[in-house]
């Protein structure tokens, strides 16, 4: 029975409300330490509802328990310290490694140290080692490191969920039935009772596939490229086997340009390669040749190579800095095995005044195999103008496109000579150019001997040549291997029925049809029809058996049928609007 005046059931609800007030008093806080504050953030717990009396608490389960909290001190991680109490050899961040100890190192075994890397940007150690002091002192920096990656966590309110434990994998009905006993599933407390270190990020590839990013000593080798404007965006990753050529511009002070260091070419020939990702191997880049170029456009290129430093100067009213980049050409080459084996850079350096800022700047890297040539190609996509034709033959239904390795000897015709001899000139042959109209022709002389047959099979021999093509590629730089894509050249036998008549070959008449392809401010050719005519002449079979000349020729005929480009405007604009029904209400 309760003091006097308050009624059985409020006692109740007042001893529930105190048992629930005492529980949540003795929670301790729980430090949340957000993406961009450390400040804690007390958590009220909730109790939690267990039908086992509480008299005989159970210990945690392997799988029960919370989430362990992440280490993100990376300035406190070191996974190269094994020995507890005993500085590791080349282990810069050992704590206990002495001044002593580290002037003996030779160099840093892990140079950086990361947290989790699937964030935007986070904290990195960088440990070094300065040769140059007396005794050799250890370096440390801790630097804001930027994710290139576009699908990167910007912002996350439960850190703890970035670093879950994997659960025992359910293998059979036995196993999951041990596991329904042994697990109570998740209790909310403030302490952790699972042993858990979290370990820095590493990257565990052997080789550079495809769209990876080029790794460096430090962090990753930056090409600059235009993003959502024409600005220059420095921390844009170089991919591996993804050619680029790119500008972009840049607005400078410059009377400041020397503190710039995107404009210094030290900047982009300082950086390591790693051979492989994560690997200790670093590929110097190399500078293969420097020109300087001058405020009239005058280009000068040096013999030695030295480091040259922007410069500010002044020539009399105008401000000039000098030494500046405006041009980086990059040349990597790579092994089968996914490996860079060789860094090559070539620089453009100037002068640039005033009258040049905004500064304009361009970027190349392309990507060389080793013990390969590159194949030259009729045009990238279209054709180029005077660039022979790509053509090939398809041994058997379902096969790719074979082709010479001689680009200029795909697609041929008969080559004219001053001798005008057919005979004399047979197997010479000269390549159908994008663009060029050709004739060419030559003189067969018949004899007694020669049949009808085998005059015509020799003078179709001579038109055709050796290996006459069957697909034409409709671009220049068409893959063999897309067969659907080649354009079929149709070879159409024309002949005139004469009664006791020889039917020769006299002519072959190809004419290739192309039209633009793609934007009006860019467009690209492509070949859409190729057709071969061979026309024949009928020659008596009485007047044959008598010695005569005959003439041979081919041609050679690029037809233009493009559409005409037709403005599109759009409609104009109609006002279908309605007065509401009592507009005029009362008048009406």
């Amino acid at each position: 029975m309760g003091p006097r005046g308050l009624p059985p059931l409020l006692l109740v609800f007042l001893g529930c409300w105190a048992s629930v007030n005492a529980q949540a008093g003795a929670t301790p806080v729980v430090t949340t330490e957000g993406f961009n504050s450390t400040e804690p953030a007390p958590t009220t717990l909730l109790p939690t509802l267990s039908p086992r009396p509480p008299e005989t608490p159970r210990g945690p389960r392997p799988s029960s328990g919370p989430r362990p909290t992440p280490v993100t001190d990376v300035a406190a991680l070191c996974v190269c310290d094994l020995s507890p109490a005993q500085c590791d050899i080349n282990c810069c961040c050992d704590p206990d490694c002495s001044s002593t100890d580290f002037s003996v190192f030779s160099a840093c075994s892990i140079p950086v140290v990361t947290g989790d890397s699937r964030f935007c940007s986070q904290k990195a150690a960088i440990y070094s080692l300065n040769f140059t002091a007396d005794p050799p002192q250890r370096v440390f920096k801790l630097v804001d490191q930027i994710n290139p990656s576009m699908f990167c966590i910007h912002i996350t309110n439960y850190k703890p969920a970035l670093s879950f434990i994997n659960p025992e994998v359910i293998a059979d009905e036995s196993n999951f039935d041990k596991m329904m006993k042994t697990s109570d599933g998740f209790s909310l407390n403030a302490e952790s009772d699972v042993s858990f270190t979290t370990k820095p990020d590493a990257p565990n590839a052997t080789k550079y596939e495809y769209g990876a990013h080029l790794q460096t000593s430090d962090s990753f080798l930056r090409f600059p490229s235009p993003l959502t404007s024409s600005l220059c965006t420095d921390n844009n990753p170089a991919a591996f086997l993804v050619n680029q050529a790119v500008k972009c511009t840049r607005r400078i002070n410059l009377e400041q340009c020397e503190e710039i260091e995107t404009l210094s070419m030290a900047y982009y020939s300082s950086p390591k390669i790693l051979k492989v990702p994560g690997s200790g191997t670093k590929v110097p880049i190399t500078v293969q040749s420097i020109v300087i170029q001058s405020l009239n456009k005058t280009l000068t290129r040096l013999e030695g190579i030295d480091l040259l430093k922007p410069r500010h100067v002044e020539a009399g009213h105008n401000k000039i800095c000098i030494n500046i980049v405006l041009k980086v050409k990059y040349s990597l080459t790579y092994t089968d095995a996914g490996e860079i084996i060789k860094a090559d850079l070539s620089l453009l350096l100037g002068a640039v005044s005033s009258a040049m800022v905004p500064l304009q700047q361009k970027f190349d890297i392309y990507f060389i195999q080793q013990n390969t040539k590159p194949v030259p190609l009729s045009g990238n996509p279209g054709y180029g103008l005077g660039l022979p034709l790509a053509a090939g033959f398809q041994p058997r239904k379902g096969s790719g496109i074979i082709q010479t390795t001689n680009r200029y000897g795909q697609f041929t015709i008969l080559r004219s000579t001053t001798e005008q001899d057919c005979l004399a000139i047979e197997g010479i042959r000269t390549p159908v150019l994008f663009g060029y109209n050709m004739q060419s022709g030559c003189k067969l002389r018949l004899t007694k001997t020669i049949t009808c047959r085998l005059a015509a099979q020799k003078v179709k021999s001579l038109l055709k040549g050796q290996g006459f093509p069957d697909y034409v590629a409709p671009f220049g730089n068409s893959q063999a291997q897309d067969v659907l894509d080649w354009v079929p050249i149709h070879f159409i036998t024309q002949t005139s029925h004469v009664k006791d008549s020889c039917q020769l070959p006299v002519a072959l008449a190809i004419e290739v049809k192309w039209t633009k392809y793609g934007s009006l401010l860019n467009p690209q050719a492509k070949i859409v029809n190729v057709t071969a005519n061979l026309i024949s002449s009928s020659f008596s079979e009485t007047h044959l058996g008598n010695e005569r000349t005959i003439l041979i020729s081919t041609a050679v005929t690029f037809v233009d049928v493009s559409a005409p480009a037709e403005a599109g405007f759009r409609a104009r604009p109609t006002i279908n609007a309605r007065l509401p029904f009592n507009f005029f209400f009362p008048f009406v």
